[in-house]
């Protein structure tokens, strides 16, 4: 389990004090040893009405207890009722208990964020993440679909990270298949274009684009003409190398452009051609375990299904893990089919270390998700876990319509142009502000927009806003307040801060205690896209506060004849400013000073 005891954050806090109450009552009434309280969680109730917080204590603890829901409630409340903590302690429904806190909760909460500076949220002492994200085919420039994976799997490997986890970051070279064989060939016409010869119209089936020239030019470096007398067996191994080592180089720069850089590149040909086979190794490890026969597979029913070939053929028992039908693993040519490759990868994962396992994938790959997770199952003998993450598609727009293809590429929008026309923090961000497996509408008129709607402009203002007012506030009334941030926080630490008391601060210090129960729960489901939604409204609060005290004198958060309330509202300000660059730093956006 992570270790969160060196910041125990308001919902934790909570919790141990029902898990407390429960195994008090446990003991009292005799309950059956052995009961898991770990089923037993606290969090904001669906209607805030209800509440600051809510658990499911009662119901699912009944069984254990031998009594009803609401009886049980009943027991549970009494207790909480107890608490220093809590004022107020309802049931609803079947057995739900509501709290609601006395108001000096939220100003420890605001202590802790300031306590915690950048650590608050984080937690410490998870397992061994592997995340595999963006694996394009090495055949050419990445597009803006390929943008969605990289920046997804980005965020949630630093969201993993920031809750514990030992997280590697890893790129599958897809570098074996009949497609690199095509990029060989498109980039020896290319080659023979650098040396002087007409090639025409790019033959079909052949990449058409004009980023394969540099490549065909760098042949013609090395090599002169001296690959025009070779057959094709013979070229083809050098002019695929170098076409997908320069590939590579052109992706890599173009991750870095959105500040996304892998720990490690894993190549699929090493699985085939250094040392050990691993792909027939795996096939040899599912045999000895009876998970591979020869048996013929049936037609498949409706569409037709690509890896069906009606011939007796060497098959992996996947309906014994979960798939709908068993899966081939070797071609009519002898050659492995993908899959094969795919689960001697998989296996390799795990032989390193990564019992959980993450992959990123596009939306065209939604039907191959059982497969490999049976795959992982058989391999790991159930003791790995594969989550797939699919990644919809992007619609480029611009002002609602939308985008030409690219004349680089020859028939996508690459991802170095978006990033080049919008900058890193709007396709960062707005890559992030939509689920995953929803399709995404990314208008590159709208994310240059200075005003609420745009999300990305609109957390980031909220943190230079927080900065214009300290220095607003050093001027006004704080000479003293150090410019220096850590100096700063240190300052406001001694914040008079149960000062704070207006509902509408209250609320935002609400939201704020809310940041790492938000961050479990998004590494828990995997889903980073929460941390860009919970900063949205974190920012909306914020700046609607600063709104109303334009209006209302008295919720300015420079009171000039009060000195004690302006520092706790400066504190305030600071845990807000700190909970923004948190956020956005998980989400590998910049969280500027001043906004011009």
């Amino acid at each position: 389990m992570p270790d969160t005891s060196s910041s125990l954050h308001l919902f934790a806090d909570v919790l141990a004090r029902v898990h407390a109450a429960c195994r008090a009552l446990a003991v009292d009434a005799s309950w059956p040893e052995g009961i898991d309280f770990s089923r037993v969680v606290v969090e904001p109730p669906r209607d805030a009405s209800h509440g600051d917080m809510a658990t499911n204590a009662a119901m699912v603890l009944a069984k254990e207890a031998k009594a009803k829901p609401r009886d049980l409630a009943e027991q549970i409340a009494e207790r909480l009722r107890a608490d220093a903590l809590i004022a107020k302690v309802d049931i609803a429904g079947p057995g739900f208990i509501n709290l609601t806190l006395r108001p000096a909760a939220w100003a420890e909460a605001l202590r802790t964020v300031l306590r915690e500076g950048a650590d608050y949220g984080r937690v410490r002492g998870g397992s061994k993440v592997n995340v595999e994200y963006v694996s394009a085919n090495p055949t050419g420039p990445m597009h803006v679909g390929h943008c969605r994976g990289a920046v997804f799997g980005d965020a949630l490997a630093s969201l993993l990270q920031f809750g514990g986890h030992d997280v590697t970051r890893e790129y599958y070279i897809n570098d074996a298949g009949a497609q690199v064989d095509v990029l060989a060939r498109s980039a020896f016409l290319r080659y023979r274009e650098a040396l002087g010869e007409d090639i025409g119209a790019i033959p079909e089936g052949l990449y058409p684009g004009d980023y394969l020239k540099p490549v065909g030019q760098a042949l013609a470096r090395e090599h002169g003409d001296k690959l025009l007398a070779m057959s094709e067996a013979q070229w083809l191994p050098t002019v695929r190398a170098k076409a997908i080592a320069m590939m590579m180089d052109e992706i890599k720069d173009d991750l870095a452009a959105l500040n996304i850089r892998h720990d490690v590149f894993f190549s699929e040909r090493t699985l085939i051609e250094t040392g050990d086979n691993k792909v027939a190794e795996t096939i040899d490890f599912l045999k000895a375990k009876g998970d591979i026969y020869e048996g013929r597979l049936p037609p498949p029913k409706g569409a037709p299904v690509e890896d069906w070939e009606d011939r007796e053929q060497l098959l992996f028992k996947a309906t014994a893990y979960g798939d709908d039908v068993d899966r081939p693993l070797i071609k009519s040519d002898n050659s492995y089919t993908y899959f094969a490759s795919d689960i001697a990868y998989h296996k390799n994962k795990f032989d390193r270390g990564f019992a959980e396992m993450i992959d990123v994938w596009g939306a065209d790959h939604g039907g191959y998700i059982k497969r490999m997770q049976a795959a992982v199952k058989a391999t790991t003998s159930g003791k790995g876990a594969l989550d797939v993450k699919i990644v919809q598609l992007v619609k480029l727009l611009r002002n609602g319509e939308p985008v030409k293809m690219s004349k680089r590429s020859g028939d996508f929008v690459t991802l170095r142009e978006v990033v080049d026309e919008v900058g890193q923090d709007a396709v960062r961000f707005m890559m992030l502000y939509r689920k995953n497996d929803a399709v995404l509408d990314f208008d590159l008129a709208k994310v240059m927009e200075q005003s609420r709607d745009n999300p990305v402009f609109y957390v980031q203002y909220g943190h230079a806003r927080g900065h214009s007012i300290f220095r607003n506030a050093r001027t006004e009334v704080f000479p003293e307040l150090p410019e220096d941030s850590g100096k700063r926080v240190a300052w406001l630490r001694e914040s008079a801060v149960e000062r704070l008391s207006d509902p509408v601060e209250l609320d935002l210090l609400k939201r704020l205690a809310i940041y790492p129960r938000m961050l479990e729960a998004a590494a828990s489901a995997h889903e980073p896209h929460r941390i860009a939604f919970y900063l949205y409204e974190l920012a909306s609060e914020f700046h609607a506060l600063w709104t109303k005290g334009r209006d209302l004198p008295y919720l300015r958060f420079i009171i000039n004849n009060d000195a004690e309330l302006t520092k706790a509202r400066l504190a305030m300000v600071q845990g807000v400013v700190s909970v923004l660059a948190s956020g956005l730093a998980i989400l590998g956006v910049h969280a500027p000073d001043e906004m011009r």
